[in-house]
């Protein structure tokens, strides 16, 4: 069993940064491939930034140039630096873990971005 848990969110005000941390579980963390997912309010979940176990990265279009994903394996720890933030940027944000076809997920943290 993997267990992921979020943390780092609050509220910031535009232009604003933040750094969400998912700590995981169990040592099948540097196998996996994890990703930082996000769901506003009457929306659906979309992907906001991928990482595989190699250390590739992909973001979706909107958090281009603004958002750093990274994980440290020693640490069992997946990261989203945020930096520029936008008020649609608001929403709470997942944390997933995919391995050998299973998805874990995380409680999720609220992340506001607000003047």
């Amino acid at each position: 069993q993997v267990q992921l848990v979020e943390s780092g969110g609050g509220s910031v005000q535009p232009g604003g940064s933040l750094r969400l941390s998912c700590a995981a579980s169990g040592s099948i963390f540097r196998l996996a491939a994890m990703g930082w997912y996000r769901q506003a309010p009457g929306k659906e979940r979309e992907l906001v930034a991928g990482i595989a176990s190699g250390g590739s990265t992909d973001y979706t279009d909107s958090v281009k140039g603004r958002f750093t994903i990274s994980r440290d394996n020693a640490k069992n720890t997946m990261y989203l630096q945020m930096n520029n933030l936008k008020p649609e940027d608001t929403a709470v944000y997942y944390c997933k873990g995919t391995w050998r076809g299973l998805n874990y997920w995380g409680q999720g943290t609220q992340v506001t971005v607000s003047s």
